[in-house]
This record gives C-alpha cells, structure tokens and sequence, in this order.
C-alpha cells in the first residue's frame, strides 16, 4: 500500500470517528422524543428539533476539543508524507 492509501485510510477513519458520537446522539434523542410524541399524541415540529439541536450541541461541546487535536493529528501526518505523496505519483 501507498502513503496515499494510508493517509486516505486515516482520513476516513477520523471522519468516522468524528461523526459517530454526533450521529448517535441525534439518533437517540430523535427516537426518545418520537416514543414521547406518539405516546401523548403532540405532534409539533419544535418538539423534535430542539432537543436534537441542544443534544448534538452538548455532544460537540464534550468532545469538540478531542476532534480538534485529532484533525490536527491527520494535518500534520498529511503535511508529513505531501513529499513521499508527490514522489510517487505518475
């Protein structure tokens, strides 16, 4: 395997990594309100979205640092191997 390759594998596992603590949250709470919704017969929009909105806010604010040196992490690797990246290619 290329440099490339693995630098494309590690970008994909940060993306990842990145968005599934967020996913998640905004899938739970989605499905919390919705049990809550059908169970009281509310069907209001507001209802659904502000939850999701402070959840995935909460979410990112816990782990917004831990994203950030990880994409530091993946700039630095990427600056690192830029001049093995250009050496091979065609």
């Amino acid at each position: 395997m290329g440099v490339f390759d693995n630098l494309l594998r590690e970008t994909i596992s940060v993306g990842a990594v990145l968005c599934l603590p967020i996913l998640l949250a905004a899938t739970l709470v989605g499905t919390l309100v919705a049990i809550a919704q059908a169970a009281t017969q509310i069907q209001e929009q507001t209802l659904t979205l502000l939850p999701k909105i402070v959840a995935v806010a909460l979410v990112f604010i816990a782990f917004g640092g831990f994203g950030f040196k990880l994409c530091a992490t993946l700039f630095d690797d990427a600056l690192a191997s830029a001049p093995a990246i250009v050496r091979s290619s065609p």
